[in-house]
């Protein structure tokens, strides 16, 4: 029991060394701002996450809590993902956070639920809110002619607006930022899906965060998932940047 619960601690200690990671030299250099505790927080949970590690998971929940993050805003962070990495992982990670709430609440610790989403009042259709949403996340235009995998299987085109882009993307319990932080960090530990991941560290630069930050992210990742995964997203990151002078 007393290895178990050393075990377990230092469990705990990597995990909250990992998400107050310093920002790393690139970001130091860029002058950006970094990206605070609570970003770092949703960085991490969502990685553990789609990765599946639901030891290393339970104790990133318990930082980000202790952080301040909200129930909600961590619930809604493992539905959000599901869209990249399947119900099966959003489910564990849901089951992760209700044992860690249950835990805590027996040990006297009340977790603040946070702000429920605002209800919707739009009578357009989910296709045309979650054609807007998109618009403005990737700031280009979407009344084209379908094209690649949308002309190819025009109803997976269909599915993304409606469902991701109006269904999830619409609750404000998380901003447009945070969840594209979620969504690069499952995309980053999930490997193989590098040209979905450019788009959307394109959308992280759209929507406001800084090249320093995206490089502080990809430290998070090298720490919380791996080297190899860290590599092939700063790969990415760095062809995205080049691009942009």
């Amino acid at each position: 029991m007393n290895i178990y619960k050393k075990i377990k601690g230092l469990t705990t200690l990597i995990v909250t060394l990992v998400m107050s990671s310093s920002v790393n030299a690139q970001e130091t250099v860029s002058g950006d701002a970094s990206l605070t505790s609570r970003q770092q927080s949703l960085i991490t949970i969502s990685a553990y996450t789609a990765k599946g590690d639901l030891v290393k998971l339970k104790a990133g929940l318990n930082t980000a809590l202790d952080g301040g993050l909200t129930i909600n805003e961590a619930k809604e962070a493992i539905i959000h993902l599901y869209a990249y990495c399947g119900f099966p992982r959003s489910i564990r990670g849901l089951q992760t956070l209700m044992a860690v709430l249950t835990e805590r609440k027996a040990k006297g610790i009340n977790d603040k639920m946070g702000a429920e989403s605002t209800p919707l009042k739009d009578d357009r259709s989910k296709y045309e809110r979650g054609k807007e949403i998109l618009g403005k996340l990737t700031g280009a235009p979407q009344d084209g002619p379908a094209t690649g995998y949308a002309a190819f299987a025009p109803e997976i085109e269909i599915f993304l607006k409606e469902h991701l882009f109006a269904d999830i993307f619409e609750r404000d319990i998380l901003s447009y930022t945070d969840r594209e932080l979620v969504t690069v960090a499952v995309l980053s530990s999930i490997g193989g899906a590098e040209p979905m991941l450019r788009s959307h560290l394109t959308i992280c630069l759209n929507v406001g965060l800084k090249p320093g930050q995206l490089h502080q992210f990809v430290g998070v990742i090298r720490s919380a998932i791996g080297k190899k995964e860290a590599e092939a997203a700063q790969k990415v990151l760095d062809e995205i940047l080049i691009n942009k002078k």
